[in-house]
């Protein structure tokens, strides 16, 4: 699977309408971003169940500042609607499919009763 450009008017529809997304924010100027862009790109290939999405933070700054991004580039996977990692840094390949792997066996059932636990405490 290719990668899919997601900008603010596709990003809740795309990141939201999928069980696992990673999202790669990045910008054409950046060394680091064009070295883990070939990375990133071989890692979708082999992942045909994820989505794989790129934000680039020039075009779309509004995604960048909604995620606070300070540094690219940062990988964040969010799964079942829960970002489960947000860091920057380009990464080898083995850390990549390392973090992927990490991320399919998270027990979304317990991160969903977490989330809702926190939620609560906030409400009150």
């Amino acid at each position: 699977m290719t990668t899919v450009e997601l900008t603010a008017e596709n990003f809740d529809e795309v990141v939201g309408g999928s069980e696992m997304v990673l999202v790669d924010f990045w910008a054409a100027w950046c060394g680091p971003c064009r070295q883990f862009a070939p990375v990133y790109e071989k890692s979708a290939e082999k992942h045909a169940d994820i989505v794989f999405g790129k934000v680039d933070t020039e075009a779309q700054q509004q995604l960048a500042a909604a995620f606070q991004i300070r540094s690219i580039p940062t990988l964040m996977i969010v799964r079942d609607g829960v970002v489960l990692y947000a860091q920057p840094g380009a990464l080898p390949e083995a850390a990549l499919e390392d973090l992927i792997e990490q991320a399919r066996k998270v027990d979304m059932d317990e991160v969903q009763k977490q989330v809702a636990e926190q939620k609560a405490e906030q409400g009150s």
